[in-house]
Formats: C-alpha cells, sequence, structure tokens
C-alpha cells in the first residue's frame, strides 16, 4: 500500500470510529426545560429525580402528553441526558416522540413544560393534547 493510501486508510478508520460512536438523540430537552429541571430537582433536594414525559389516550385530540418526576428508571425506558439532567421516555410513548423537543413556557397561560413535536399532524389550543 502506497504511503498517502495508509495515512488516507488510517484518517478515514479514525473517522469512522468517531461517528460510530455518536448516538442520534430521538428526543431533545431545550435549554430552558433542563434550568427548570435542575431548578425543581434542587428544590426537592433529591438528585435521584428525573423528569419523565409520556403519551396517553385522550384529551380533544386523540392522545395527550404528561410530565413527572420519576426516582425511578425501568430497564426498558429510554433516557436523554442533557447537562445533567435526565428525561425518562417509556417504550410506548417513545414512538409518539421521537424527533420532539421537551421545553419550558412561561406565559400568559401560565408555566408548563410542552412539547414540540414533528410528528404531530395537529394539536389542540392548550398544546397538551395531540393526533397523529
Amino acid at each position: 500500500m502506497p504511503p498517502n493510501a495508509l495515512c488516507d486508510f488510517l484518517f478515514l478508520e479514525a473517522a469512522l470510529s468517531v461517528v460510530q460512536q455518536q448516538i442520534a438523540t430521538p428526543l431533545f430537552l431545550s435549554d430552558s426545560a433542563v434550568a427548570k429541571v435542575r431548578e425543581l430537582v434542587e428544590e426537592e433536594e433529591n438528585d435521584q429525580l428525573k423528569l419523565r414525559v409520556f403519551v396517553t389516550g385522550g384529551g380533544c385530540s386523540g392522545f395527550q402528553y404528561g410530565f413527572s418526576f420519576d426516582e425511578n428508571q425501568d430497564d426498558e425506558d429510554t433516557v436523554i441526558e442533557k447537562d445533567g439532567v435526565s428525561l425518562l421516555v417509556d417504550p410506548m410513548s417513545y414512538q409518539y416522540l421521537v424527533g420532539a423537543t421537551v421545553d419550558y413556557q412561561e406565559g400568559l397561560q401560565g408555566s408548563q413544560f410542552v412539547v414540540n413535536n414533528p410528528n404531530a399532524s395537529s394539536t389542540c389550543g392548550c398544546g397538551s393534547s395531540f393526533s397523529i
């Protein structure tokens, strides 16, 4: 193998190793969601708390989002971590949330966690209900 070809091969092999280590994040947490989760965890003085997002049937559009804090992580949960904050998603909810962003918003209607979901074909006015 010519010397330049060997260098090219080693460079490509190193680049592939870095790329192979990158895993696509199926869900995203906004900076404001991370800050609010961190604030709430600190208020509770419990570093084991994680934000759980889930989807249930119901609401005016067919499905609705729910949020809770959970100390327990199930084996089948997907875990998204950002800046020391963990987001948990169960397998049933995961399929509806791939590509979505969990955000925290403060406005005239109050403060709340919201999901910006590119998979939702329609949402209701409150933002917590959607259809696919």
